[in-house]
């Protein structure tokens, strides 16, 4: 017999802040807790020295949480010039310490927009990555250094926020897969005084920057209970922005949910398009999932929920 499981059926996104000191894991079962919800998961760890957008996703929205986890994200950190870490962050032990070149404003500049663009970034140890099934931490901290293979990256924006004698803060926006740890070492090295984070806060996803704290949570929990909490809670179809949407007819709604492809021949988009597929309704429509165009205007099921 199927054990029945535990909590309410929760769906939608919560825009979490992560706060400092505790893991992603930490936070999302923290706000799991709170929501009384069944099935949750977080769309991309952030370090337990980092702060800000963690997107949660409840119940069917985690079969969306792949197109989050690939979305563009943006963050401001905080370096240490002229001191290295094993970590690249505070939380390491100091490799070297070097002296600080006098800065100006312009030449920092300058140096931030030679990063711009495409490039290949090496990944550091101190990372959630596999290497034959052991994390890379688990065997840095072992003391063990193995060869990581260079990822493309894309940074679509860096920009001097301020500067000090030896502190540096930036904002940047970059792809998946980018390690800002990995991005202030190298600003440090190309300065020839090497840095280190200090602090690092995540403030978008995608198109997603609001977001609610769980001391707020925890208040409206008291006041409201869990219908306060769901009030936080997004639209699933939020996270897909990038593709089109179509609206079907009740009987072909019923027809794709059932596995069925169906066919809307005013819908004038190239075979292989993904598409959002929503539902008619009395009062709005109802998302169903997505969809994929197949040739003449055939529309196939291609990843849909069950709400």
């Amino acid at each position: 017999m199927k054990k029945a499981a535990r909590g309410r059926p929760v769906h939608g996104i919560l825009l979490l802040d992560k706060p400092l000191g505790i893991s992603s894991n930490a936070a999302l079962q923290k706000a799991k807790r709170l929501f009384q919800a069944q099935k949750a998961g977080h769309t991309g760890s952030l370090d337990n020295l980092a702060t800000g957008l963690l997107p949660v996703c409840f119940g069917e929205a985690t079969k969306l949480s792949g197109f989050l986890l690939s979305a563009d994200k943006a963050y401001e950190a905080e370096c240490q010039l002229g001191v290295t870490t094993t970590t690249a962050d505070a939380e390491g032990e100091v490799l070297l310490q070097r002296d600080v070149p006098e800065l100006n404003e312009a030449q920092l500049i300058e140096l931030l927009q030679g990063f711009l663009g495409a490039q290949e970034q090496v990944p550091p140890m101190y990372s959630a990555l596999k290497h034959q099934g052991q994390t890379l931490y688990s065997l840095a901290r072992q003391g063990k250094t193995v060869e990581r293979e260079a990822r493309s990256i894309q940074i679509e924006e860096l920009r001097l926020l301020s500067w000090t004698a030896d502190k540096l803060r930036f904002y940047v926006r970059c792809s998946k897969g980018t390690y800002v740890r990995t991005l202030a070492e190298d600003i440090g090295e190309t300065l020839g005084c090497g840095a280190h984070i200090t602090a690092l806060r995540r403030v978008a996803v995608g198109q997603y920057r609001d977001m609610v704290t769980l001391e707020q949570l925890q208040d409206c929990f008291d006041q409201d209970g869990v219908a306060g909490l769901d009030e936080h809670l997004l639209p699933l179809e939020t996270a897909l922005p990038q593709f089109p949407s179509v609206t079907l007819a009740p009987d072909l709604a019923t027809r794709l949910c059932h596995g069925q492809t169906v066919l809307v021949p005013e819908v004038q988009l190239v075979g292989g398009s993904v598409v959002r597929v929503f539902a008619e309704g009395e009062e709005s429509a109802r998302f169903l999932g997505l969809g994929e165009m197949k040739h003449e205007g055939a529309l196939m099921p291609k990843r849909l929920l069950n709400l």
